[in-house]
């Protein structure tokens, strides 16, 4: 695998024409591209996916495209898809999955779109060569399909709102890099320290506000370029409100006494 290696003060983004090419050799047989984008949500125009489908023709391989968070795009963007260029149909696999669209944690059941004939006679031959889903979260993930595609309206714009909140509170930290993300329900932000993991440890260990302290996911563990993402750390909004602020808020206390010691 060849990473496409990004950094927060550009809001990671990774859709340049010039550093994919770079990366494609003889041996290269696909890219994989997210958008919207975990854990950074990060989200390619459509203008970007046409040139990545370009690049896929011009070298004659694949692009899987993890979509599972295609609906939650914010500021009014428009949602877009690699499955929205026809020409380029036989290079398209898209990965759905039930349990990021529907917030249905757990329930480990999607799907994988092609219209690549041989792909597909393939794929099909890899599914019942294997055991099936649980047929609870089959029975369940086919009836979610039926839901109004108005469900995804009133859950994005609480999203929404909860990224907004999420990015004001952390950007009165001193120090902190980060980039309002466009998509999904994720921003990875760039700390004033020098190792998340360690502050992270000392936060769970040594401090605390009023009897309260944040857990995070230090970002290093979502690179495979050693060395990148020490002092970055990934946090999901899925809380309420008033639980986001106080935890952004617990985060610059942390920090700053962290930071005297």
């Amino acid at each position: 695998m060849v990473p496409i290696t990004t950094v927060a003060e550009d809001g990671y983004h990774y859709a340049k024409k010039e550093l994919i090419e770079k990366a494609i050799t003889p041996k290269t047989k696909a890219m994989i591209v997210t958008s919207p984008g975990n854990p950074t949500g990060n989200v390619l125009s459509k203008e970007e996916m046409r040139m990545i489908c370009d690049l896929a023709k011009k070298h004659n391989i694949f692009i899987v495209a993890d979509e599972v968070y295609r609906e939650f795009v914010y500021d009014n963007r428009p949602m877009a898809s690699m499955g929205e260029f026809e020409d380029a149909a036989e290079n398209v696999i898209i990965i759905d999955s039930i349990s990021k669209r529907f917030s249905a944690c757990g329930a480990r059941i999607g799907c994988i779109l092609t219209k690549n004939a041989e792909l597909y006679s393939n794929l099909l031959k890899l599914c019942q060569g294997r055991l099936s889903a649980p047929t609870l979260d089959q029975i369940g993930g086919a009836a979610l399909y039926d839901l109004d595609p108005s469900y995804f309206d009133e859950v994005k714009k609480e999203y929404e709102h909860r990224r907004n909140v999420v990015f004001d509170e952390l950007s009165k930290i001193p120090g902190l890099v980060c980039k309002k993300p466009a998509g999904a329900f994720y921003m990875t932000v760039k700390l004033p320290v020098e190792n998340a993991e360690d502050f992270l440890i000392w936060l769970l260990t040594e401090f605390d506000v009023d009897g309260a302290t944040v857990m995070f996911a230090p970002a290093e563990g979502f690179y495979v370029t050693p060395g990148l993402g020490k002092n970055e750390i990934r946090i999901a909004y899925v809380l309420k409100e008033e639980d986001l602020k106080r935890s952004a808020e617990i985060i610059r206390l942390g920090i700053e006494q962290y930071n005297r010691r």
